[in-house]
């Protein structure tokens, strides 16, 4: 009869307590093998794929994917021992992740043989010996170990050891209780592949002994410069060369902006996009900070300010960051905004914008929030004088009305050229735009 264990979300190391589910790579009846991965989930700091300690029939999901689960939260449930997985049935892997992971098998289990049918589990005869075989072959010969759980610091070391050949149960930890660190694989890797050592020659007369050859220099791929991306490092290394740039940064509630958002596409007509809200307050701010919208020239020792505002935005695409411009979008309402974003990333991703549409920026903004991260420090778009970043919008404890509630929360992020304005005028302005986030009526005031 199938045994049905959970698997939970484990320790992903290096004090991570959450991570979200990016990619499921496996579906409810999938028959998974011992360490198959099964999910692929996104923390603070790398992307991972989990593997299943067990072997078996999945028989449910917790979760959909960008759905953020805490450690130790149901990932998925498994059937072992179930007829379609007589295969890859067994008790657990001995690799475990930090803070997770199979321990010892009972005394008197031992996993199933391949091919072998599934038999009720019964005590095993006293004089019996126990006989362990692992379903799948490991590619190296080890030496006969333990068969209590192999500890390893994380997911990524354990897949360095596999897709390498290497059988952890043959490595003592250099850790804390004896936990397999990066450090230890990659030691056993090199040893594995070093050149035996030359035989000394034979002479009657001594000879010197032989000198040890040079380590071999590490391999490198080298990529050119060149096209889009050599355009964007030659633009952002001239920006930090001459722009004495600052930043300051502020948190804002944004769940009246979103709301306004709802309301605005649920009375008809095209779908506003978040981006063209901001991108309208950007233009009702440099109204009233036109400091902003400005260049230097060093030669005439003047700061030229603008009197029309051509609003670029990044756009990433397989070719590289990219910034299109919005012409004179001080003059266009959200709806104009949002149907020029659209028509303009659609011509970054097939590469079909033109030199004309990717230069004369006046003010930039991006929006770095599509990639999952809170903030950033914007390097300025030379010869801009300014940048708004604008991080993602997630539900945050907030103080509204005096009161602790859940709230849609940003960070707001501005840039600017120290040598145009000072704090007072950037902190102004950032203020102003994380009032119109806030309270989007506000905004009416300029309209």
């Amino acid at each position: 009869m199938a045994q049905v264990l959970e698997f939970k979300l484990p320790d992903l190391g290096e004090g991570l307590t959450e991570a979200e589910i990016v990619r499921w790579l496996v579906q409810v009846g999938d028959v998974v093998a011992i360490d198959q991965p099964v999910v692929e989930v996104e923390t603070a700091k790398a992307m991972v794929e989990v593997p299943c300690p067990y072997g078996g029939v999945v028989t449910a999901r917790f979760g959909e994917e960008g759905t953020e689960l805490p450690v130790g939260a149901p990932l998925l449930t498994v059937a072992v021992g179930a007829p379609a997985s007589d295969a890859t049935a067994g008790e657990g892997s001995g690799n475990v992740l930090v803070g997770y992971g199979t321990g010892a098998p009972p005394a008197r289990r031992r996993r199933v043989r391949p091919g072998e049918p599934i038999r009720s589990t019964m005590p095993a005869e006293p004089t019996a010996p126990r006989t362990v075989i692992d379903p799948t072959p490991a590619p190296v010969a080890a030496p006969a170990c333990s068969d209590g759980p192999v500890p390893v610091i994380s997911p990524l070391v354990r897949r360095l050891a596999r897709e390498n050949g290497l059988d952890l149960r043959t490595l003592h930890g250099s850790g804390p209780e004896g936990l397999i660190l990066r450090a230890d694989v990659e030691h056993a890797l090199r040893a594995a592949t070093a050149p035996a050592p030359a035989p000394e020659p034979r002479a009657v007369t001594a000879q010197p002994a032989a000198r040890p050859a040079p380590a071999e220099a590490p391999s490198a791929t080298r990529i050119p410069l060149r096209g889009v991306r050599g355009a964007v490092a030659d633009k952002l290394s001239r920006s930090r060369r001459e722009i004495p740039d600052a930043t300051c940064w502020v948190d804002a509630d944004a769940t009246e902006l979103m709301r306004a958002r709802a309301a605005m596409n649920a009375a008809g007509g095209p779908k506003i996009s978040v981006l063209a809200l901001l991108a309208r307050i950007c233009t009702a701010a440099l109204a009233r900070f036109p400091e902003l919208n400005s260049t230097v020239d060093m030669e005439a020792r003047e700061v030229v300010r603008l009197d029309r505002v051509h609003l670029g935005f990044a756009a990433q695409t397989e070719r590289g960051l990219v910034v299109p411009v919005v012409r004179d979008a001080h003059t266009r309402n959200t709806e104009s905004l949002t149907a020029e974003f659209a028509r303009l990333t659609e011509a970054a991703r097939t590469g079909t914008l033109t030199p004309g549409q990717l230069t004369g920026g006046t003010f930039t903004l991006n929006n770095y929030g599509v990639f999952g991260v809170d903030g950033s420090t914007p390097i300025i778009n030379h010869p801009e004088a300014a940048m708004l970043g604008v991080g993602r919008i997630v539900p945050k404890p907030w103080v509204h009305e005096g009161e602790l509630a859940v709230r849609q929360v940003v960070q707001l992020s501005l840039t600017f050229d120290h040598r145009v304005c000072d704090g007072g005028t950037a902190g102004g302005f950032l203020r102003f735009v994380a009032d119109c986030v806030e309270q989007p009526a506000v905004l009416l005031r300029t309209l």
